[in-house]
């Protein structure tokens, strides 16, 4: 098999940052080594070489956490260092990392530039939605100092994207979310519907999305990228994006919308690998990078049922006219469909009044989008 993904965490969980929903919180209360400390450089080489060696034309090295920015700049001048030893097939390297901005300063800016990293910034909309939720280590907000992050990546030219968790309250302010981002000129955004804890009845958390909140978030965040959409202004949103290219016929870059999951082989700090980021639990272990290859924790027993059970939606989900493009989503959102056979989305009655209200829309722009291109 081929790799073009591997996400490594390079701090296990650790952060300077205390967020409210933050799901990887949650996975470390359920497993039985919580936090697997700061990745050794032999592990970061380890899973550098064994990514390498399965790697095609193109391979991403993501970096997340926790905060991965607390391992220091040393650290990724070294992963550098080897993806250039190890890179013997020619492949091209993409980095990326995904961080809260509270520790970027120039330096790192230097950095990012100079080996052009793709920067993930969590922000969570307007500083009252952001600052209810994310907090600094004094429990203080932090909206100040991230769009001071975010504009000095600006400054020294860094690619960035803006990733905004969907809570039950930035969902109901997103016309004014919308707004400040377009302000701002912040062109590429992703929305991440958040996670319940792990077991949890869904909807039960001061924060959570209920499917009816989660469909009008959907529909207003549309209609208003629809609008700039027509006057050539509309910004990159990844959720949308992959609906279009869906419905042209492209294969989604986002795994959610796929239907099946596949095996990320993620890397934690000590060197375990786990399928996804949603499951780096003790029961979904691959194995170790320093122990074994990708194609044998690709094939591990582990690795076969976390997808044959993404593969377990039920009959009436698959039947649903918008089932091509919502495909039931993420496995971490799915539930049992009552004492039926199968899964479904937590969220499906808001993918359903989005999809009403909003996909002939959408089949729209894909067809204009084909005669454009033809």
């Amino acid at each position: 098999m081929r790799l073009y993904t591997v996400l490594i965490k390079p701090v296990s969980g650790q952060c300077n940052m205390q967020c409210d929903y933050c799901f990887y919180c949650d996975e470390m209360k359920n497993r039985s080594t919580a936090s697997y400390g700061r990745m050794s450089e032999q592990t970061l080489r380890n899973v550098i070489r064994r990514a390498m060696r399965q790697a095609g034309e193109e391979i991403c090295f993501a970096f997340q956490g926790g905060e991965p920015t607390l391992r220091g700049l040393d650290f990724y001048s070294r992963a550098i260092e080897l993806e250039k030893r190890f890179n013997t097939g020619h492949t091209r390297v993409l980095n990326s990392i995904q961080t809260n901005g509270l520790a970027l300063d120039e330096e790192w800016c230097r950095f990012f530039r100079e080996h052009d990293f793709l920067v993930g910034v969590s922000l969570d909309g307007t500083k009252r939605c952001h600052d209810t939720y994310r907090h600094g280590p004094g429990g203080g907000g932090t909206y100040r100092r991230v769009t001071e992050s975010i504009k000095l990546l600006e400054e020294f030219g860094v690619r960035f994207n803006i990733l905004t968790v969907v809570t039950a309250q930035t969902a109901e302010h997103i016309e004014e979310i919308y707004g400040e981002y377009r302000k701002n000129g912040w062109q590429y955004q992703q929305y991440i519907a958040c996670l319940d804890p792990i077991g949890a009845p869904p909807g039960q958390q001061d924060y959570s999305l209920t499917p009816e909140a989660y469909g009008r978030f959907l529909t207003k965040l549309f209609r208003m990228w629809h609008k700039d959409w027509r006057r050539g202004k509309a910004p990159y949103i990844r959720q949308f994006e992959n609906y279009i290219g869906m419905l042209n016929g492209y294969a989604p870059e986002a795994c959610e919308q796929c239907g099946v999951c596949s095996v990320q082989c993620v890397a934690e700090a000590d060197g375990s690998a786990y399928p996804c980021d949603f499951y780096v639990l003790d029961e979904y272990r691959l194995g170790d990078y320093g122990e074994n290859d990708i194609r044998q924790m690709t094939e591990c027993a582990a690795a076969k049922a976390f997808v044959r059970r993404s593969l377990n939606i039920s009959a009436e989900c698959r039947a649903c006219e918008w089932y091509s493009l919502c495909r039931c989503g993420c496995q971490r959102c799915r539930i049992r469909d009552g004492e039926k056979d199968g899964y479904i989305n937590s969220l499906c009655g808001g993918y359903r009044m989005f999809f009403d209200k909003c996909g002939r829309q959408l089949q729209e722009i894909a067809q204009y989008s084909r005669s454009v291109k033809v």
